[in-house]
């Protein structure tokens, strides 16, 4: 459920959503819209999720599924943090299962409340 004002919390700032849950997504993909911001996806597999980091120019932030249909996100984590792009996890996963390269990333339970993915994008 978003904020009650959600007005420009976002507003010009391009955020990549992948998830592969299409409920989930377009519920975070309707949030973060009415927060302000541009939303690129939703990708669903790590090949689309790279191939819209790759074409979609700046982008100002990402939430990132773990688990994509079986396959890790970690290859596009890997792609962000290297264009020095913030991003935040939305699992299922323990922290204690998440690669220890990772363990500085926010990682929010599922479901994720829009406010607390807004408020680690914008640090």
């Amino acid at each position: 459920m978003p904020d009650p004002e959600p007005a420009a919390t976002l507003r010009g700032l391009r955020i990549l959503v992948v998830e592969d849950e299409y409920m989930v997504a377009d519920e975070l993909r309707r949030d973060l819209v009415e927060h302000g911001a541009e939303v690129v996806g939703p990708a669903a597999k790590v090949s689309d999720a790279l191939r819209f980091v790759a074409v979609a120019g700046t982008l100002d932030g990402a939430v990132l599924d773990v688990n994509l249909g079986g396959e890790m996100v970690f290859p596009v984590a890997d792609l962000l943090r290297k264009r020095g792009v913030p991003f935040v996890f939305a699992t299922g996963y323990d922290r204690w299962a998440m690669p220890q390269a990772y363990a500085n990333v926010p990682r929010y339970e599922k479901p994720v409340t829009t406010r607390r993915v807004i408020r680690a994008l914008l640090g």
